[in-house]
């Protein structure tokens, strides 16, 4: 079984702190774009394709470009060459001629990309046009040996890379940051938080109202705030500036306890409480042991002969434990410590915490990822 990782988040019952809004906020419409592609990796030292229909489809098409013609039934060993997966993403504002990172991944049966070189590619959007031309040797984290009698250990991924600044920006994507609103005006600047919270969205726009000395900002919902801007723009850009460099001190985190089942990790925020509660955990031990015993005929004996004779030993334990009583704590720290007092396995603390729940004394939402 895994060992439970008990970690608190030890805030405490210290005042909230004051954020800047763009590290709780972003400009809606100012963000990345996918981007995707198909390419020919080549230059391995024999851990490639080997032969596979599209590697070998994929290199015909690039030696043609290139006015080599490779008869069809060439027999061509591929094992220099392999067929990869590029993805990347277009920044926001990303001009034409700007470098952006490619990662690299095999698509066929490919044992490592290490060594090797991405040919001209196209990096395309959603909506199938070319945005970014790849090319460029790969750096490749992983790496792989293998025996003759088929041992073999790999470290990492070595059929994964990546290619910095491997990649050309050809084709800008249009944004809203500075488009025309709904009724012909200037549209406004609307933010949305990184996390839905009235009270935040809500002080961001009183924090946007107080510095700019104008009620420009309104707060939609929990999510959008929206700030009436220029239609330069110039202006507002310096708008949206002084807006992120803007301090807010926003509500408290809500009152959680995560629990991630893969890993047996348990998170408690501070501004978790625990009421009066009585807890008794035990657990219940049983043991089976299996003795094979070994029959054998007296000496010169006829017709006898050895048999094994399995004998079973059932056995039960019972641990005795006594009930706790947990005090209520109105801090983190007493929350930990009374847990910490029931002497429970950590695989045991998940059970203890969904049962203090259900009887009410945990006053948090318990959510399981």
């Amino acid at each position: 079984m895994r060992a439970l990782v008990f970690l608190a988040a030890l805030i405490l019952a210290l005042p909230a702190l004051a954020e800047r809004v763009k590290d709780v906020a972003r400009f809606q419409g100012v963000r990345g774009n996918a981007l995707v592609g198909y390419g020919l990796v080549v230059g391995l030292p024999g851990t490639g394709d080997d032969n596979l229909v599209f590697t070998l489809q994929s290199m015909r098409s690039a030696a043609a470009a290139l006015g080599v013609r490779v008869p069809p039934n060439a027999n061509a060993q591929l094992k220099n060459s392999a067929a990869v997966m590029l993805t990347a993403e277009l920044p926001p504002f990303a001009k034409p001629g700007q470098r952006i990172d490619v990662s690299v991944a095999a698509l066929g049966r490919a044992k490592s990309l290490r060594g090797g070189t991405l040919l001209l590619a196209e990096l395309k959007g959603p909506d199938g046009e070319t945005y970014a031309l790849a090319q460029g040797p790969l750096t490749v984290g992983g790496f792989g040996a293998e025996g003759a009698d088929g041992s073999r250990i790999v470290v990492n991924t070595p059929t994964s890379g990546r290619i910095p600044g491997g990649a050309i920006v050809e084709r800008a994507v249009p944004l809203p940051f500075a488009g025309p609103g709904p009724a012909g005006g200037p549209a406004p600047l609307v933010l949305d938080l990184l996390s839905p919270s009235f009270s935040l969205a809500q002080a961001i726009a009183e924090a946007i109202n107080a510095a700019e000395g104008a009620p420009v900002a309104e707060a939609l919902d929990a999510v959008s705030v929206a700030v009436r801007a220029p239609a330069d723009p110039a202006a507002r850009v310096r708008l949206a500036a002084r807006i992120e460099a803007l301090e807010v001190s926003g509500s408290a985190p809500p009152a959680r306890v995560v629990v991630n089942a893969r890993t047996g990790t348990v998170v408690i925020g501070g501004n978790v409480r625990l009421l009066p509660a009585a807890v008794a955990h035990g657990n219940l031990t049983v043991r089976v042991t299996e003795t094979l015993n070994v029959s054998q005929p007296a000496p010169f004996a006829r017709g006898g002969r050895t048999v094994v004779t399995p004998q079973s030993d059932v056995a039960a334990e019972e641990e005795q434990v006594r009930m706790a009583v947990l005090a209520p704590g109105p801090r983190l720290q007493d929350l930990v410590d009374a847990i910490n007092a029931l002497g429970a396995a950590p695989g045991d603390l998940v059970a203890i915490l969904e049962a203090l729940r259900e009887a009410g004394a945990l006053r948090a939402e318990l959510v399981v990822i």
